[in-house]
């Protein structure tokens, strides 16, 4: 199985970028908005930024105006660009991920994740193949959970790890059965994922090759933990998508379901991150 990320391009800023936008820009007129954990905000924060975990972003929109330019930021980048993109994709005007995040702020050299095997979804993909796609995404997660609990050192964040690659099996076999309904013929697990699945897949990296990719992304426990972050939040904006446009109410009702599963991994994530600040 080839492992791909499901990332739409969102526009940037780099530090000087924001800094004069910043200045150039009265207060009220823009959000600069931080997606990291309230620790990370206590330690270090950008004057006026709005703390947002990411965890509670899909559930606090309403906090926020959609009319008004956002600047989102984390700690190197990696959250707040799926954090980003999750906002545009709920109609927010002008979304803008701060390239670095708030350790290029600071004047530190920031490593982000690579942006490889980038995927655009159309937008009019018919129910089977939203289920694929979903299918997929969830094989990315499982083999990226499989291959972290082996090899983080810290047993609190290995378990997890763990425990987060048996949900995206559960989470497998839900599409799986729901797949089932769209096409009869398709009881055959390894079949299904043969014919259908790899396409998606095809040209993508397998686990080991994202893993090294972005290895200088992920010297750090926390570091694993952020690039964690910003993949469950690629499943949760995609699921958040998929959920709303689909016609079918069983679909609609299975998106959901693992929609708020994302979630509550996003929130025991966070919650993590914060014991290791």
């Amino acid at each position: 199985m080839r492992w791909k990320q499901f990332l739409t391009p969102v526009r940037s800023m780099d530090t000087e970028e924001a800094k004069i936008y910043i200045g150039e820009h009265k207060e009220g007129t823009f959000t600069l908005l931080d997606v990291r954990q309230p620790g990370e905000y206590k330690k270090a924060r950008i004057a006026g930024a709005k703390l947002i975990p990411i965890a509670e972003l899909s559930d606090r929109l309403g906090e926020l105006e959609p009319e008004k330019p956002t600047i989102v930021y984390c700690a190197v980048g990696g959250r707040s660009r799926v954090a980003a993109q999750l906002l545009a994709g709920q109609g927010f005007k002008q979304v803008y991920n701060l390239k670095g995040g708030i350790a290029g702020w600071q004047g530190h050299t920031a490593v982000g994740p690579a942006e490889v095997g980038m995927a655009v979804l159309r937008g009019d993909e018919a129910p089977a193949e939203i289920i694929v796609v979903a299918y997929g995404m969830e094989e990315g997660l499982r083999g990226f959970y499989t291959a972290m609990a082996s090899r983080v050192h810290d047993e609190e964040v290995s378990g997890m790890f763990a425990k987060l690659a048996d949900i995206e099996v559960r989470h497998k076999e839900k599409l799986f059965n729901l797949h089932k309904r769209f096409d009869p013929s398709a009881h055959d697990l390894e079949a299904f994922e043969a014919k259908f699945v790899s396409k998606v897949m095809e040209g993508g990296l397998t686990t080991e090759e994202f893993l090294e990719k972005n290895k200088p992304a992920m010297q750090t426990v926390l570091d694993v933990l952020n690039m964690a972050m910003m993949i469950e939040t690629q499943a949760l904006d995609l699921y958040l998508r998929f959920s709303d446009k689909s016609r079918d109410e069983k679909t609609k009702s299975v998106l959901f379901d693992i929609a708020e599963e994302e979630k509550a991994h996003l929130a025991a994530l966070g919650r993590l991150i914060d014991s290791k600040v």
